[in-house]
């Protein structure tokens, strides 16, 4: 599976009223190429069920992540959980997605069934039921292929729009016609989980009346895309930094007005420069012929931080940036929802137009950014390479 990458994205809808959101999913990539994801639903909401789910999810993915028996982690589970003070129980559903090699691996309890799209189109996949801990366990093992689809949700999403705008909820075969109709080849996890936590925000008129997650995971092609921000330090290496990034081969981003004329003359071409301003706190994009995305730097790259810090939680729909077509919003979805790999050029050289005492910007903010930026990236579950010049 090297030459796929596991893509994984949630949304999570706390419950109206409750600041914890008592749904949790924990994501595990382990050196070998090994992928598990596990969404829990602790039971009730707010604090406790928060606790539940957390210990759940953290617990399974953890044993599963290293080889250990479905038995093995709902024994765990049952021996581990706090046993709730008014219902005297211990409880959390749970879905878990495992894939080894060219293999997935389904382990669901007492959570709405595991949709799979094969196509576009819902896949019917077979279930093994096992009686674990006095628990009803179901289990599926199956050969997985490129562009699969696996969307795990929590009861949540099933019950959006109880007594509201739907007598009986948003059931199962209703939200698999919503997915098939709504998605679209090259989706990514973020959006399909938006896709579907968006309906269920809708359903519940903006009024949760449960804790609502979804979580998706794609097979997906690896695809590389570079950054470069900022001119090195030492001029005479301009002509190395440049074969070094051009190098890399995927889609290319540069950044800032000096990084620009330095690419630009090394294709041997100019930048031209766009007037409009699509947002006003955000400067004009440029083109340089054989680069993909060509922006301003500080100022884009700390809107592009922003983004990526509300992208990175488990709560940003991110509807409205992916409409715009700014320079940050535009490397925003380069690197957020194009990108699995992400290799970051970062030059050191200090940029005279930052002494300007009108514009107080100097080195450590840039690369203070950077340094955040890369964090938001591997939160997101991106392979991210940071090279200083």
């Amino acid at each position: 599976m090297d030459k796929y990458f596991m893509e994984n994205g949630y949304i999570s809808l706390n419950k109206v009223g409750e600041e914890l959101c008592g749904d949790r999913v924990e994501v595990k990539n382990n050196p070998n190429g090994d992928f598990t994801m596990v969404l829990a639903d602790g039971l009730g909401s707010g604090v406790k069920a928060n606790i539940l789910s957390t210990l759940t999810s953290k617990i399974i993915a953890t044993m599963m992540d290293s080889e250990m028996t479905v038995e093995d982690c709902v024994n765990t589970i049952a021996q581990t959980l706090p046993v709730c003070s008014v219902r005297q129980v211990a409880y959390a559903t749970f879905t878990a997605i495992q894939v080894h090699k060219n293999e997935v691996r389904l382990v669901q309890y007492d959570n709405p069934d595991v949709i799979m799209l094969r196509d576009g189109k819902s896949f019917d996949y077979e279930k093994t039921e096992h009686v674990i801990a006095g628990k009803r366990i179901f289990e599926s093992r199956f050969p997985v292929r490129l562009g699969d689809v696996f969307i795990a949700m929590s009861d949540g999403v099933i019950h959006a729009g109880v007594g509201q705008s739907l007598n009986f909820g948003w059931e199962r075969p209703n939200v698999v016609e919503y997915t098939e109709r709504k998605y679209t080849p090259g989706m990514s996890a973020k959006a399909i989980a938006a896709l579907i936590s968006d309906a269920c925000r809708e359903l519940y008129m903006d009024r949760p009346g449960d804790d609502t997650t979804v979580a998706a995971l794609r097979i997906r092609e690896r695809e590389l895309v570079s950054l470069m921000i900022g001119p090195p330090v030492n001029p005479a290496e301009d002509r190395e930094v440049m074969e070094a990034f051009f190098a890399q081969g995927g889609k290319t981003i540069v950044c800032g007005g000096t990084t620009s004329s330095i690419v630009a003359r090394y294709l041997g071409t100019e930048v031209r420069t766009k007037i409009d301003y699509l947002d006003p706190d955000i400067p004009p994009i440029g083109y340089i012929e054989g680069v993909d995305l060509c922006t301003e730097g500080v100022l884009t790259m700390k809107r592009v931080v922003e983004i990526a810090k509300r992208y990175a939680s488990s709560s940003d729909a991110y509807s409205e940036w992916m409409a715009k077509r700014d320079g940050a919003s535009l490397i925003a979805q380069m690197l957020f929802e194009d990108a699995t790999d992400v290799n970051l050029f970062v030059g050191r050289a200090m940029n005279p137009a930052h002494q300007n005492p009108d514009m107080p910007i100097d080195l450590s903010i840039k690369l203070r950014l950077i340094d955040d930026l890369a964090q938001c990236l591997e939160k997101m579950g991106k392979i991210v390479s940071v090279n200083y010049y």
